[in-house]
């Protein structure tokens, strides 16, 4: 059986037990990861809704609302605006101690989506691109060194990241949900030829692969946008912080002080 084959029965799986029988929000990005989660999920839960916060206009709230109709779930905006998005961040900078610029941004949509969904639990697809290699940061990089970046990014998400994201959800009654970083699913990453990971013309091709299987070619089709700039979150911080007279660094060092 080939990686994507395997990969898309052990999603399945993996999926179906998590949601089977709830109500889900998808913290969605429009993106080939969640979409994937979100196109699996619809089979097996009680109902899946879909989320995707950003400023208006955002890349991901734009992306969003065509990808919903083509795997035709209901969607909605949680707006991130000038207006809430400082009396947000230091919330969350309360909650989790969290004073990393880039980290918070990154952030900011899963935050809103946890604060103001009514479904408990919650799924997404964190860790896909560590696992898969959708960073442009990996694109060139020798086998070596992709192999010790990965590494490093994953232990980040494991130790900081799922810390960080696992404060916000308990704050607000929430569970989020980690397909991809499952260990079913981990064990056939660690099986597959490292050629066929590191990234190329193509990124993340056996998730590609996945999103044709299950049917869902435009989902396969779908690029990749960063989180902090598809929700627009990062550019409004700089706008903010320049309101202010301040970078973005100084202004959140300012909010951790207080």
């Amino acid at each position: 059986m080939c990686a994507s084959s395997e990969l898309t029965d052990v999603l399945k799986e993996v999926i179906r037990e998590m949601v089977e029988g709830n109500d889900v929000a998808v913290a969605f990005s429009g993106g080939l990861d969640c979409g994937i989660v979100a196109s699996i999920a619809k089979d097996y839960a009680n109902s899946i809704h879909l989320y995707t916060a950003g400023v208006d206009d955002a890349y991901d709230v734009n992306e969003s609302r065509n990808v919903s109709e083509i795997l035709d779930l209901e969607w909605d905006h949680i707006r991130i605006s000038e207006d809430d998005i400082e009396d947000n961040v230091r919330e969350m900078i309360l909650i989790t101690g969290t004073v990393n610029p880039i980290t918070l941004s990154f952030e900011i949509p899963l935050y809103y989506v946890s604060k103001n969904v009514p479904e408990r639990m919650i799924i997404g697809g964190q860790g896909a691109d560590e696992l898969f290699a959708g960073y442009s940061k990996y694109i060139g990089l020798s086998e070596d060194e992709f192999k010790d970046q990965r590494e490093a990014d994953m232990a980040s998400l494991l130790t900081k990241t799922l810390k960080h994201e696992s404060m916000v959800a308990d704050h607000f009654g929430k569970e989020i949900l980690y397909p991809y970083l499952d260990e079913r699913v981990r064990a056939i990453v660690e099986r597959m030829d490292i050629k066929d990971i590191i990234p190329g013309e193509v990124r993340k091709k056996t998730l590609r692969d996945v999103a044709e299987a299950i049917g869902q070619p435009e989902v396969a089709a779908k690029k990749k946008k960063a989180a902090q700039y598809g929700s627009g979150a990062m550019n409004l911080l700089r706008k903010v912080a320049k309101r202010k007279d301040m970078t973005v660094n100084e202004m959140i060092a300012g909010w951790s002080d207080e």
